[in-house]
């Protein structure tokens, strides 16, 4: 079994503060929920944590090709997650939290948040083509909107960096 991946958290600010989740992708409409999240964070004094999530091989008949992938999708988690970590420290001077973890996202993130007191808002970025808005935006405001503890705070993708920056 392989062992579970590390939680990044950096310990640098109290317990208690706020935090805005954002889950991080490649996705342009991801980099406006960052933009969102961290300067709401900047302007109400709170933070921003940020959640990769890194979805479990399926197909287990190639334990040692598994083990590849798997070091491979950690090492990419972690490349990305400290871009976006610097795009935060950008907008608003703060350095936000980074979580790494295993799972199908709806539950990883489901998870967190129930782990995590001080996460008190999820955002993300709505997609605006013609596949929709994106699993997780479908996800969480459908069937488990009511199993989400937190407000959703849906980002649409097709907004102007500086209309986010007036609304924050």
């Amino acid at each position: 079994m392989a062992e579970p991946l590390p939680d990044l958290t950096l310990q640098n600010a109290p317990a208690r503060r706020r935090k805005f989740l954002v889950v991080v992708d490649e996705t342009p409409e991801c980099r406006l929920a960052l933009r969102y999240a961290a300067l709401r964070a900047k302007n109400t004094g709170g933070r921003v944590a940020l959640l990769y999530v890194v979805e479990p091989a399926t197909d287990h008949q190639w334990a040692a090709v598994e083990t590849v992938m798997r070091d491979e999708a950690l090492e990419e988690a972690e490349h990305t997650l400290h871009g976006f970590a610097a795009e935060v420290n950008a907008l608003s001077g703060l350095l936000p939290e980074l979580h790494i973890r295993e799972g199908r996202p709806k539950d990883v993130i489901l998870d967190l948040v129930r782990e995590d007191s001080a996460i008190r808002m999820l955002v993300l970025g709505a997609g605006t083509g013609k596949e929709g808005p994106g699993p997780l935006v479908s996800a969480f405001a459908g069937k488990l909107m009511g199993e989400l503890p937190i407000p959703l705070t849906l980002v649409p993708g097709d907004l102007a960096p500086d209309r986010i920056d007036e609304l924050t």
